[in-house]
């Protein structure tokens, strides 16, 4: 683990801001979303990357409840045509 010489106090709500130099550069924007795990006795953030929640594929992605699926990985949950089951979910429809 790479030291930053940076530290930051949690408020009164329990959050701490992650410093814009470090958000800058590993592609953090409002709105993102963070994965927070614990290992040993470090709590560690990690940008999410959306993908399939099947196939891991990160093309052609649509949320349902909470999940992303790929129009593949849709077309085949569905066992109709891949296209005809994305265009259910398209939200130009």
């Amino acid at each position: 683990m790479r030291a930053t010489g940076m530290a930051r106090k949690v408020d009164d709500l329990g959050r701490v801001v992650v410093p814009a130099e470090m958000r800058k550069s590993f592609g953090i924007r409002e709105g993102d979303y963070l994965d927070i795990s614990v290992e040993d006795d470090r709590i560690i953030l990690v940008k999410r990357q959306d993908a399939c929640v099947f196939c891991r594929s990160s093309e052609d992605l649509k949320e349902f409840r909470g999940r992303m699926i790929c129009a593949g990985c849709l077309g085949e949950l569905s066992g109709g045509p891949e296209v005809r089951t994305w265009e259910m979910f398209s939200e130009e429809s």
